[in-house]
């Protein structure tokens, strides 16, 4: 029981601090993360395009 409570221990702390982490991302790079919205990744504007 020991074990199970320290494992809960250590797995509610890395989700706080993903938490943490992800909140300091958005407040330092200032964009909004906002549900629904399409992730924006860097492309090359010559790079082709495969579609």
């Amino acid at each position: 029981m020991k074990r199970v409570g320290a494992l809960l221990f250590y797995v509610v702390g890395a989700i706080a601090v993903a938490y943490l982490a992800l909140y300091a991302y958005v407040t330092f790079t200032g964009r909004d993360i906002t549900p629904g919205d399409p992730i924006r990744i860097f492309r090359k504007p010559d790079a082709p395009n495969y579609s």
